[in-house]
């Protein structure tokens, strides 16, 4: 197995949910004016209510720090707009891969420029990768632990050798932080450097405030150029002022974190007002991590009784008013190979989930103990444990004793691998498009015993201690198989397997939700849930 970092995983759950982290910051390039009055009208202007920590890319693992630096910065390949086709971006071919699957050789653009002047070439993306893996930043992991060897072969030829083989390489190589920076701009700093960004994007940082982020368009992008003259971030305290915000046009887009009331109300409104609303289905993913090592759930009939007797319809409705979606699987439906697997369970009915559990040597004298950890400082997790708890003593009756407690996102994260919690409530992002970032992060496992559970790998560091030696070989078979049914086929017995041990209990994936004025045009959500900024065009209002 290509070992993991356990602090990778903990640092990934902790981008999530610590989005309120403010950095003290200044200016990077100073408070400049974008352009005369009329461009400064056509600026775009996106509200959120995400924190930026950081836009150094060998540190950044936030979602809003994911945005930026996709429109900041360019990676050696990303997808062709609408699609999950992959394409060369600064990369000029796919790569050439060796008989063995360890080496990869990469052909790079020749007219590409820094934001700063600095030339691009295979030296400077040797220094920008090796950057990423060796400094110790919080996604460093992604490849420290697959690449032995970064290094230029000639001026515009680039070679990578694995350790081991990994036929996902070129979809990780566009996860947002492996972009190119200029080795004079970040060369001669031991530190990271969270206020600037220096880049080949389509767009330069010119302003990094705590409330606002302003960019504007590179003049010497080899690509295609913007199509407007600027984009403002504003980062607002509360979804309730970026509500109004919106609703009152002194925003052009409101991407992200409203919530269920407020997005219904939005829609609703539609037919008033002549914003759009653009939806798509999202890469989070929420699920119950279940303590194999703690009764009941050491014995797999609880665990399978448990799976039967959750009804996603009523988390779907009552949480998210049917703004999120019913899952099933842990890779999420945006993928061919996906599969629900825990509809084996049967439909969730009182009869169904009554069933299981008797069956599983649950009754009214011995009723299954469910103690629900959830973290206290996430609005829709506090709603969900709530509504879970009334929905499994409405359909179990007596069978069932549910017991609520919570914490903070942090003190769970930080005691997870402890043992601590029977069963807890988490969510999952992926950092490249690949089922294989849904199914390795939680099912492998580096040591560990059938006695003992997993005591060093992903399904420790979850808490969940999951050990299996057939799906550390399927995890290890899907990573060297080039055929794409081969390894969907792969993928799918992962997630059979899941099913079957219920290591790991799906609830629910995320829809995302953008709205824009009717004056904005060009703005597209990918199947990767990335969005551009240089698409986007204000035309002049009636």
């Amino acid at each position: 197995m290509i070992k993991r970092c356990d602090r990778w995983v903990w640092q990934r759950w902790i981008s999530l949910f610590l989005l309120f982290v403010l950095t003290a910051c200044t200016p990077s390039l100073g408070d400049r004016a974008l352009g005369d009055g009329e461009a400064r009208g056509q600026t775009v202007v996106i509200g959120t209510t995400a924190r930026l920590r950081t836009l150094d890319p060998a540190d950044a693992y936030e979602v809003l720090a994911g945005t930026l630096l996709y429109n900041l910065g360019d990676r050696l390949y990303t997808y062709k707009s609408g699609t999950t086709e992959l394409i060369p971006q600064l990369a000029t071919a796919l790569p050439e891969v060796s008989e063995d699957g360890l080496t990869y050789r990469i052909p790079l653009r020749q007219d590409v420029t820094f934001h700063d002047g600095t030339p691009f070439n295979a030296a400077a993306m040797v220094f920008s990768l090796k950057r990423f893996m060796e400094s110790g930043g919080q996604p460093s992991a992604l490849l420290a632990g697959k690449i032995a060897e970064i290094r230029a072969i000639a001026d515009y030829d680039l070679e990578l050798r694995l350790t081991q083989p990994f036929v996902a390489l070129p979809e990780l190589l566009t996860f947002s932080g492996l972009c190119a920076v200029s080795p004079t701009a970040y060369g001669d700093q031991e530190t990271f450097l969270p206020t600037q960004f220096v880049g080949t994007g389509p767009f330069r940082l010119v302003y990094y405030g705590t409330d606002s982020i302003r960019l504007e368009p590179f003049q010497n992008y080899w690509g295609e150029p913007a199509q407007n003259p600027g984009v403002s971030i504003q980062i607002f305290s509360s979804s309730a002022n970026l509500y109004n915000s919106f609703r009152t046009g002194s925003i052009d887009i409101a991407a992200g974190a409203l919530d269920p009331n407020q997005i219904k109300a939005l829609s609703q409104q539609q037919s008033d007002h002549p914003w759009r609303e653009i939806t798509g289905s999202g890469n989070i993913i929420s699920v119950l991590s279940i303590n194999l090592r703690q009764p009941p759930w050491d014995q797999q009939p609880a665990r399978q009784a448990l799976a039967a007797s959750i009804n996603r319809q009523r988390l779907q409705e009552r949480v998210f008013l049917g703004q999120a979606e019913p899952l099933y699987s842990l890779v999420p439906t945006i993928f061919p190979a996906s599969q629900p697997d825990f509809q084996q369970y049967g439909p969730t009915t009182p009869e169904t989930a009554q069933r299981w559990t008797t069956q599983a040597g649950f009754s009214g004298d011995r009723p299954l103990v469910v103690n629900l950890w959830y973290r206290a400082n996430v609005p829709s997790n506090v709603l969900a444990a709530t509504v879970l708890k009334a929905s499994l003593e409405r359909d179990l009756g007596d069978l069932v004793q549910v017991q609520l407690d919570s914490s903070e996102s942090a003190t769970i994260y930080r005691n997870l691998d402890t043992g601590a919690y029977p069963l807890v409530l988490l969510d999952w992002y992926g950092d490249f498009f690949d089922p294989d970032n849904y199914l390795e992060p939680f099912l492998s496992c580096d040591a560990g015993s059938a006695t003992d559970g997993c005591t060093s790998g992903a399904s420790f560091a979850w808490g969940s201690f999951f050990y299996s030696p057939e799906a550390n070989q399927l995890i290890d078979q899907s990573r060297t198989e080039a055929d794409p049914d081969r390894r969907n086929a792969l993928f799918q017995a992962l997630q059979q397997l899941n099913a079957e041990q219920v290591a790991f209990i799906p609830l629910w994936e995320n829809k995302n939700h953008l709205f824009a004025q009717e004056n904005i045009e060009g703005l597209q959500l990918e199947v990767t849930q990335s969005f551009a900024f240089s698409t986007l065009s204000k035309q002049p209002t009636p």
